[in-house]
């Protein structure tokens, strides 16, 4: 049902990096690429994480109350991505472990830009 879900950025190399070895761990490739825009996608039409330099030209300022949710294979997948986020610079949002008594399991972090990110995947 998503297409795509972008989020800005004020240096777009720098998260160009960080989601490059993010969402390689899920299988994620850059899809698209332009002068103040890139997106990754996985294989089979799945759905596209973007960053982008607002095009208003002003500062990239972060959406309270806003999450991006990268979908996970295993806890394990959870748990490398979500180390493999803080250890790119990003910063600790809620550890790895289990939400609730419904299967969700999820680690939370927040980007180099201050973006809000998940992995997580349901296990029931």
């Amino acid at each position: 049902m998503i297409g795509y879900v972008t989020i800005g950025t004020n240096d777009l190399e720098r998260s160009a990096a960080f989601y490059d070895a993010l969402l390689a761990e899920i299988d994620g490739k850059r899809m698209m690429e332009m002068e103040t825009f890139i997106g990754w996608s996985g294989d089979g039409g799945t759905a596209m994480l973007a960053v982008t330099k607002p095009f208003d030209q002003n500062k990239a300022t972060v959406g309270n109350g806003v999450m991006v949710a990268l979908q996970a294979d295993t806890k394990e997948t959870v748990d490398k991505i979500y180390a493999k986020a803080l250890a790119l610079g990003g910063t600790d949002e809620g550890a790895p472990g289990p939400r609730g008594d419904t299967g969700f399991y999820a680690g939370y972090f927040r980007d180099l830009d201050g973006n809000k990110l998940n992995a997580f995947v349901f296990s029931g």
